[in-house]
């Protein structure tokens, strides 16, 4: 427990040093973290109201606060390339984000063109139906991503690498909203970057 523990610790610190330097995309993640933990509690009473709050605030929020203001140049603090932060990441570095966000925008066009999901589904016959099936899908694609890329790394590295993921990925509202609690009055003073960035050393 003590390793699992330890290792959940350093994921989490690599993935805040590397990847959320700007208090722009702090806050962004403030926003998604509390949109994803009312997510979660909307899962027990309407899952399909769950899987549009999560992806349609929560991932939107938060992958745009690391595609469009989250530093991507050589990153002094941590003496690290922007290709190698990539290299290593554990979980769902920029290229796979886009690949995972091309599936989710394409889902209701497939839905769309093909209402029975090629025989999958009864076809919706309404605008409420079809939304319902397509926030069904997206919860679909939400628990594949992560079940994807957790055996991905049982593989990749070793299974207690991909448990410790997605325990991340489960928890990390939580821990986000402690953690970036304060970026909003930051950006109030009109810093750009994280005043701590410069004390963050292991």
């Amino acid at each position: 427990m003590n390793s699992f523990l330890q290792a959940l610790q350093t994921q989490r610190w690599d993935d805040h040093r590397y990847y959320h330097h700007s208090t722009i995309n702090q806050a962004l993640h403030l926003l998604s973290a509390s949109s994803f933990v009312l997510a979660y509690l909307l899962l027990f009473t309407d899952p399909v109201a769950a899987a549009m709050l999560a992806w349609l605030v929560g991932m939107t929020s938060r992958q745009a606060g690391h595609f469009f203001f989250e530093p991507k140049g050589y990153d002094h603090v941590n003496q690290a390339t922007h290709e190698h932060k990539e290299a290593i990441k554990v979980g769902y570095n920029l290229r796979r984000k886009v690949v995972l966000m091309a599936l989710w925008a394409a889902s209701p066009l497939v839905l769309w063109l093909q209402p029975d999901l090629f025989g999958l589904v009864e076809p919706a016959t309404s605008t409420e139906g079809f939304v319902h099936q397509m926030g069904m899908g997206w919860l679909l694609l939400g628990f594949g991503g992560l079940l994807f890329r957790t055996v991905h790394l049982f593989f990749l590295q070793d299974v207690m690498t991909g448990l410790v993921w997605a325990t991340k990925i489960f928890t990390d509202p939580f821990h986000d909203i402690k953690l970036y609690c304060k970026a909003p009055f930051h950006l109030l003073r009109g810093q750009l970057l994280d005043p701590a960035t410069q004390q963050y050393r292991r």
